[in-house]
Parts: C-alpha cells; structure tokens; sequence
C-alpha cells in the first residue's frame, strides 16, 4: 500500500556532501514523522534525523550542524542535505515514515529500501 523510494546516495570524498530524498507514496491519509537512520557493517540501526509534523527537527550529536533534515508536506517527501561528509558516515541509508494509511487509524512505521552512502578518499 505504501512505497518509500529513496534517491541521492553515491560515493564521495571527506568534506563532500550529498542530498537524500525520500518521497512516500500510496494510500496515505498522513505522516505524523519522517526520518532518516544509517546503518554501517557490524553495528545496528541508527537514527540520523527525524522531524515531527509540527516539531523541531532531532539530530543525532554526530551530525549536528553538518546535516540538515527538511519536509515538503504537500509531496510526502523528506531530504537530508549532508555537508562535510566524514568516511565515518558510511552506511546505508534508510527513510523512515510513521504515518497513516487510507482508512486506517492506527499509525504505522514504513521503511525505505536504503541507499548506500560511502565517504572514502
């Protein structure tokens, strides 16, 4: 009922930056959040950003003033605009949507394929 495609990844080198986008589809009544989380080799899934319709944008402490989280509620999509990359940012990159589909009032979590990102000289 409800895709998540994400788009931006690739490789760059140390200080570089990269675009995310994410754009949710379907039968969706409405978002409540999006976000993005990472996950590297060996360890587990981490929140990168996440923002709450109507709240303030959530970092976490590693990205802060280098990663920018924003949402266009009018085309379900959500980007993560990564600037001063560092190779300890290398994962994969997933989209994550808590949201409502069509017809439904319990919220659901979605989640996007991912998308590599690699910071490597």
């Amino acid at each position: 009922q409800v895709q998540l495609v994400e788009s931006g990844g690739g490789l760059v080198q140390p200080g570089g930056s990269l675009r995310l986008s994410c754009a949710a589809s379907g039968s969706i009544s409405s978002i409540n959040a999006m976000g993005w989380y990472r996950q590297a080799p060996g360890k587990q899934r981490e929140l990168v950003a996440r923002i709450i319709s109507g709240g303030r944008p959530n970092y976490r402490d590693s990205v802060k003033g280098r990663f920018t989280i924003s949402r266009d509620n009018a085309k379900n999509t959500v980007h993560l605009q990564m600037n001063s990359l560092k190779p300890e940012d290398t994962a994969v990159y997933y989209c994550n949507a808590d949201l409502r589909v069509l017809g439904s009032f319990p919220t659901d979590t979605y989640w996007g394929q991912g998308t590599q990102v690699t910071v490597s000289s």
